[in-house]
């Protein structure tokens, strides 16, 4: 008899999937193509997909398209009108690139197949222990219902031929930011980064973190971001355009860190500057580094909306990303940069072996560099936390 998957996730150990049930889904996966409805914003990872895609093609006869979002909520509510419309199969949408917000919308709304995680044979790679990030998305069990596939983790980054000491936390930064003025910006709050960056600033000066972990209240909301919006209000005339107008994405601000324009930007990518100079983005003297009282981190995860065409390649797209091979292959430098989601300790020698041959670089801090993960807040933070920065100061 096979145990649930909650007693597996107690024990911190992968369900087993039965050898005969994957086989039957790698059969009815063979000839399927998988829509993957993923952020289209980075080249890097928009690549690695299409090298996904050609290997599964080879291996198992799956092919993945691609479609590119600018914001994931196109394809939630894309898989919302289907719901509605009465499309319960062959919905449009077989897998979604998904975090915080949206993933909790499509839980609550009964929208995602699965649970399905524990049904992949490479989930024994992961660490499922309670309060694991892999079973945690931005304070949200995810039940199963999503399989991780990279790890982020917010990080600054400084050209160090220009400042040889940067600032390691944001009262710092808004002092140097005050002695080098227009020299640091952010990305717009309405993009992702940008959004990051004023959580990050919150984390740090918030006077109790614990309430982050919770939904973002009329009541808890004013107390828990008064010391940001003191901090921000200093901070704004001393940013780049004295804080008028913003880069659209981290893509952008990289490029006016690459023109000199400014000295300091950031990235939810620790080896996102280290692979930029690789490919000649970035100059080599450009560093990445955490925080003092460390950063924001969090995985990236895939889920499977609950009428999609593809189930079974969808699954077998989310058993590929978690092999260690291309978890090995993903977090090179030279192809995506990607930290792995899966757990060391369950790696055998060889499987530990290819991660300890992945090129270096300066530019690529290591793990302790990076200092402590901060957990995400409850997902309604950003979203409160956006319209009140646009209230504050675009309206």
């Amino acid at each position: 008899m096979r145990l649930p998957l909650l007693a597996f996730l107690a024990a911190g150990l992968a369900a087993p999937a039965c050898a005969d049930a994957w086989d039957d889904t790698l059969s009815a996966a063979r000839g399927q193509t998988v829509y993957w409805n993923a952020w289209g914003g980075d080249e890097r990872t928009n690549d690695f997909i299409a090298w996904a895609s050609a290997e599964l093609e080879a291996t198992y006869g799956v092919t993945i398209q691609q479609v590119k979002l600018t914001d994931t909520a196109e394809a939630v509510t894309r898989v919302i009108a289907e719901k509605a419309a009465g499309q319960t199969k062959d919905g449009s949408v077989d897998l979604i690139w998904i975090n915080g917000a949206n993933f909790l919308s499509m839980k609550e709304q009964g929208l995602l197949h699965g649970p399905f995680l524990a049904d992949l044979p490479n989930a024994k790679y992961l660490d499922l222990s309670d309060g694991s990030a892999a079973v945690v998305d931005f304070t949200i069990p995810t039940e199963g219902y999503e399989s991780p596939w990279r790890l982020a983790k917010f990080v600054l980054t400084h050209d160090s031929a220009r400042v040889p000491e940067p600032p390691r936390s944001m009262a710092a930064l808004l002092d140097w930011s005050r002695a080098n003025p227009g020299r640091f910006t952010h990305p717009a709050v309405s993009n992702f980064m940008g959004a990051t960056f004023l959580k990050q600033a919150l984390i740090e000066l918030t006077p109790d973190r614990a309430v982050l972990q919770g939904p973002a209240t009329d009541e808890n909301f004013s107390a828990a971001t008064a010391p940001l919006w003191a901090w921000y209000d200093a901070l704004r005339p001393s940013l780049w355009r004295a804080g008028e107008t913003f880069p659209e994405n981290a893509s952008v601000q990289e490029q006016m860190l690459n023109d000199g324009e400014v000295d300091i930007s950031m990235a939810f990518d620790p080896a996102s500057a280290a692979a930029a100079i690789e490919k000649g983005l970035l100059p080599d003297t450009v560093r990445a580094y955490g925080l003092d009282g460390g950063s924001i981190g969090n995985i990236s995860f895939v889920a499977i909306p609950f009428n999609a065409a593809h189930k079974e390649g969808a699954m077998v797209v989310a058993n590929f990303l978690l092999d260690p091979a291309t978890q090995a292959h993903a977090q090179d430098i030279t192809v995506l940069g990607s930290y792995s989601v899966l757990d060391p300790a369950r790696l055998g020698d060889a499987e530990k072996a290819a991660f300890a041959a992945l090129p270096a670089s300066p530019a690529l801090p290591s793990n302790e560099a990076l200092g402590p993960t901060l957990n995400e807040p409850h997902p309604s933070w950003m979203t409160r936390i956006a319209e009140e920065w646009a209230k504050r100061y675009t309206e």
